[in-house]
């Protein structure tokens, strides 16, 4: 039989494809859901891991990496599941009246919510499941003020903004360049009146802000202290993954300072740091109210944990069901889906 080359049978593929003749694709591919040239038409990029090590599977893979999911492959995955439509990349896009510039190393990615749209870089640090996972926890009521504290790209305020009842929202970043990102993502979807992004440092955040004077805190920090995980070599990561410039203390700290009474401040964490959380909450009274485990599969362990603390509560707390992230591989429980917001 004649063997034919990898371009003979590109070449071929397409022909069939163009007369409808799909006989020869596999049938997972053709729905779009494992094939890596629908990845790369989907996302724009290709994943750096496959998708289980990102669940959390890989004991080869750093800890941190499976549980932020690595932004670019969960991206990924959610235009997958939103055939190939969720993730939008221009050079020019349009922001209010004129046209903004997004710079070479940046893209746009359709947050599916309120058709808002996110700047991030290309090779650098994005948001993850964490970060949209605190965004479904938190609560915030008709006419709060919101903090985000280390709010990187601005996903968290852009995503509370689009799924609560808060008045306002204000989002802290040390990174000047991480802070200019989120204040044109800001822009771009036109909530400039309801989201301001201030550069400044989490450990001095109490000369920024009057005391008491948010009614709810946020905030997605640093995991990795100084005794667990691989320092990222991207200084950018680094700082976003590892206590580098902040501590868990540092941020506790600070946010018990800054919300009011009887207001409620939410962190979402590692479970194996759980005992260290809670002690440095009450420390500041903090009260734990509410906890939340994520699992990636529901036969695994948590590797992640979502906590409300309450300034001032009396002691009482609530374990909530915990959340399923994945059914299967690449397949999000109904749960997630509603959370994600497709």
């Amino acid at each position: 039989m004649k063997r034919e080359t990898a371009a003979e049978m590109s070449r071929e593929a397409a022909e069939e494809k163009a007369a409808g003749m799909a006989s020869e694709m596999d049938q997972e591919a053709a729905a779009g859901t494992a094939s890596e040239m629908k990845r790369e038409a989907a996302a724009g990029t290709s994943s750096e891991m496959d998708l289980e090590a990102a669940a959390g599977t890989s004991s080869e893979m750093d800890l941190e990496e499976a549980t932020r999911m690595s932004s670019e492959m969960d991206l990924e995955a959610v235009a997958e599941t939103n055939s190939g439509t969720a993730i939008k990349r221009e050079s020019d896009i349009e922001a209010g009246a004129g046209t903004m510039a997004i710079r070479e190393d940046e893209r746009i990615d359709d947050l599916e919510r309120n058709g808002y749209r996110i700047i991030q870089k290309k090779k650098g640090f994005c948001f993850g499941m964490d970060a949209v996972l605190l965004s479904g926890f938190a609560r915030a009521f008709k006419g709060e003020h919101v903090l985000d504290i280390g709010t990187g790209t601005g996903i968290i305020p852009i995503l509370m903004e689009a799924k609560t009842e808060g008045e306002t929202f204000t989002g802290l970043e040390v990174q000047a360049e991480i802070a200019d990102m989120a204040r044109r993502s800001v822009d771009l979807n036109g909530l400039g009146k309801k989201i301001k992004i201030i550069t400044g440092d989490i450990r001095g955040a109490g000369s920024l802000f009057l005391s008491a004077s948010f009614d709810v805190i946020t905030s997605n920090p640093p995991y990795m202290d100084h005794d667990h995980g691989l320092e990222n070599p991207d200084r950018v990561k680094a700082i976003s993954r590892h206590e580098i410039l902040c501590t868990l203390e540092d941020v506790v700290r600070e946010a018990g300072w800054m919300v009011r009474p009887g207001g409620r401040f939410y962190l979402v964490h590692r479970p194996h740091r759980l005992i260290q959380i809670v002690n440095v909450l009450s420390k500041y009274r903090l009260e734990p109210k509410r906890m939340k485990f994520v699992h990636p599969y529901v036969d695994r362990e948590a590797n992640m944990v979502l906590i409300e603390a309450v300034r001032g509560g009396k002691p009482m707390l609530k374990l909530e069901k915990p959340v399923i992230v994945f059914k299967e591989p690449g397949v999000y429980t109904d749960e997630m889906k509603d959370i994600y917001g497709y």
